[in-house]
């Protein structure tokens, strides 16, 4: 059993990290629907990420707060403590699993934006980026589904499915430093013969930063879930005991939904039109409220 003392200490931040997981990321999708700059199957990507963040805010961690005061509290009967901690368990995988899956989609995304040029809307179109979403979203399900009948399968799989989806990112990104390198110096020769073409480092600066989002969402990512990895390991290699696992799965399972609230600061940090639309969206419900 968790002790008390953790139990109350992460039931009360899961309280306060779905609160801000809820509210950060229905600001952001208001905010992605008022951004122009993005292109429509980018801001896609980007608007299921936070629909993804939200539900976790929203669903799967009031349930797993349940969970944790249930341990605790004898006023809550068993089949709440039971069903809130399978349905938690199962939502926390599926949502977990999409989010882990997306950044790897961004990042493909940005490397066609740079290499297709013209053809690159032609190439990534929202029908398309629906139909990749879809898949994701088909994988993630049968996995959760299959958890509670063969778990050591399923979390192999997605430890799997983790480290290529990292790997991925790691090459595309790496590839695209090695792009805007050429591009830099291709630039700089053309603007040294044609003072009319300033707009190419524009639009280079814009991509930049739309990949530096990305980036920091897939590095942010990678920490809050390289502790739940850890457990993952020890528990498939059997190096865990079950008082250990217990206390283990806690923090970890923490870190992960801290991942949820972190996403909406960097989408306003790092995305300078979604931080724009956000300020827009905030000022507008303080004028309603005012009214």
């Amino acid at each position: 059993s968790i002790p008390t003392g953790i139990a109350v200490f992460f039931s009360t931040l899961n309280i306060f990290l779905s609160i801000t997981a809820s509210l950060g990321n229905a600001l952001i999708l208001v905010a992605l629907h008022k951004e122009t700059s993005l292109h429509p199957p980018t801001k896609l990507l980007f608007r299921c990420l936070a629909i993804t963040d939200l539900c976790v805010g929203v669903i799967t961690q009031p349930l797993y707060t349940v969970f944790l005061l249930s341990s605790i509290t004898s006023g809550i009967s068993w089949q709440v403590r039971y069903y809130s901690d399978k349905l938690s368990i199962a939502s926390s995988f599926v949502l977990c699993q999409v989010s882990i899956l997306l950044p790897s989609a961004i990042s493909v995304d940005r490397l066609l934006a740079l290499l297709c040029g013209l053809k690159y809307k032609q190439v990534v179109t929202v029908p398309r980026v629906r139909v990749v979403i879809t898949c994701f979203w088909l994988i993630s399900i049968s996995l959760g589904t299959v958890f509670f009948w063969n778990y050591i399968t399923v979390l192999t799989i997605s430890f799997s499915l983790t480290v290529f989806g990292l790997t991925i990112s790691v090459f595309l990104y790496s590839t695209i430093y090695v792009k805007l390198r050429q591009h830099q110096f291709q630039v700089s020769t053309l603007t040294q013969g044609q003072p009319n073409a300033k707009e190419l480092p524009l639009n280079i600066a814009r991509y930049r930063n739309s990949v530096s989002s990305a980036i920091w969402v897939q590095v942010v990512l990678l920490v809050c879930f390289i502790p739940c990895s850890v457990v993952v390991i020890l528990l498939i290699s059997g190096q865990i005991s079950r008082s250990q696992m217990e206390i283990a799965v806690v923090f970890t399972t923490t870190s992960v939904y801290l991942n949820s609230s972190i996403n909406p600061i960097i989408y306003c940090w790092k995305i300078r039109s979604v931080q724009q639309a956000a300020k827009e969206t905030i000022k507008q419900l303080n004028c309603c409220k005012q009214a």
